[in-house]
């Protein structure tokens, strides 16, 4: 089916940020209607699709209706388009007082009162809305077949695993594919589920942890971006010759950037710093390896690159040119009040650039305001790299 080096579409994590990569996937389905060949528009561009996280529910989402690619990207336009908070998690004052503000307690002298009542709050909030959903958006049961049709080679999705400690890849994939072992990280064909999704997106603290089975045991898994110390390695494993990498925060701080001292952090600095150690550095750090590899056996004679296990991989990487804390501070009077109210004792307030503990509130900013930013700035990214964009897929030839 594939006359051309096969292509994965890698999605990294991040909450909220994630409405970047659908901007990014807007503006490449565009590019795509405006110049690709009679022969790529009749099939998706991504044959692999790997997901992390928020990533991951895009991921599955787009695979799910890739044999309808344009509309599949527009499906999930329209809802990261209309988006809010209680879409995801439980955002009215009754729902953030059961999760939140118990969970807060028991961070305090009121873990006896918690113990006593026998209270087990597993989350700073209930991400049970989700569940409703994944169900509308994406349609697991289509997948078996369009793997079958090879519209698609293979999907997969990352999760972390508290009760073994191992990062875990499962996929489903239209060929036979063994699962992998490398240090702390296993992948392991599966029957994808909704399941697998909440698993994957579930930021630790923030939403709980998802029980999944897995060979022949029953664990809990949170977010897959923790732990994941090769993001691009499923891609490369299910076979992938080029990897298109979407990005949900910049990669690289410009030099010289300063930043004031406002004292000792708060609870919600430490966790967007933490945040970001989690979604943003594995990523930066898999791609520069990639690019290091690929510059080595580029200096490599034919003849010693044949004896090494090692292959080159077109890269193409699209990360936000501007920083999302900063969008996510002009954006903070969006949330729901029980919301702000919550994130308020955890050290998140103020407006603009007096604002405080945006970088964890970009994480959770599931509002219009916000998502539609975030996808404007994807797009713009998108077509500031046009020309690299069309080389990198071969789209050369002009639809009349």
């Amino acid at each position: 089916m594939y006359d051309t080096p096969l292509t994965a579409l890698v999605l990294s994590g991040g909450g909220a940020r994630a409405a970047y990569q659908v901007g990014v996937l807007r503006a490449i389905a565009r590019l795509r209607r405006q110049h690709a060949g009679a022969s790529a528009l009749r099939r998706n561009p991504f044959g692999i699709i790997c997901g992390t996280s928020a990533g991951a529910i895009n991921a599955a989402a787009l695979a799910c209706n890739i044999d309808r690619f344009d509309a599949s990207v527009d499906g999930v336009c329209e809802v990261w388009e209309n988006f809010s908070a209680d879409q995801v998690f439980r955002a009215d004052s009754l729902g953030v007082i059961r999760s939140g503000a118990q969970w807060l307690t028991m961070l305090s002298v009121g873990w006896v009162i918690a113990r006593w009542r026998r209270a087990r709050p597993r989350s700073l909030f209930d991400n049970s809305p989700l569940a409703d959903l994944l169900q509308r958006l994406v349609p697991l049961d289509r997948l078996p077949q369009l793997l079958a049709k090879r519209h698609l080679q293979a999907l997969s999705i990352s999760a972390s695993g508290y009760s073994s400690g191992e990062h875990i890849t499962f996929f489903q994939s239209a060929f036979e594919s063994e699962s992998w072992v490398r240090s702390q990280r296993i992948a392991v064909p599966a029957k994808l589920t909704h399941a697998h999704l909440m698993a994957s997106s579930a930021i630790p603290f923030i939403f709980p942890a998802t029980e999944l089975e897995h060979d022949g045991q029953t664990g809990w898994y949170g977010d897959g971006s923790m732990r994941q110390t090769a993001p691009l390695s499923a891609a490369i494993h299910l076979g992938a010759q080029r990897v298109l990498v979407i990005g949900a925060g910049r990669l690289q701080e410009p030099p010289g950037r300063r930043i004031a001292d406002t004292g000792y952090p708060s609870l919600a600095q430490i966790a967007g710093h933490a945040m970001s150690s989690i979604f943003l550095d594995a990523l930066a750090m898999d791609v520069e390896r990639l690019q290091r590899i690929n510059r080595t056996l580029a200096l490599l004679p034919e003849s010693a690159r044949v004896g090494t296990p090692l292959r080159s991989l077109e890269a193409l990487v699209i990360a936000p040119t501007q920083r999302l804390d900063d969008i996510a501070a002009r954006h903070l009077g969006s949330l729901p009040a029980p919301v702000r109210a919550m994130l308020r004792g955890v050290g998140v307030g103020g407006q603009g650039t007096e604002a405080r503990g945006a970088a964890l509130a970009s994480y959770l900013l599931f509002e219009a305001p916000y998502t539609r930013e975030l996808m404007a700035l994807g797009e713009a990214d998108t077509w500031a790299r046009r020309d690299e964009v069309l080389a990198f897929f071969g789209w050369h030839e002009r639809q009349g």
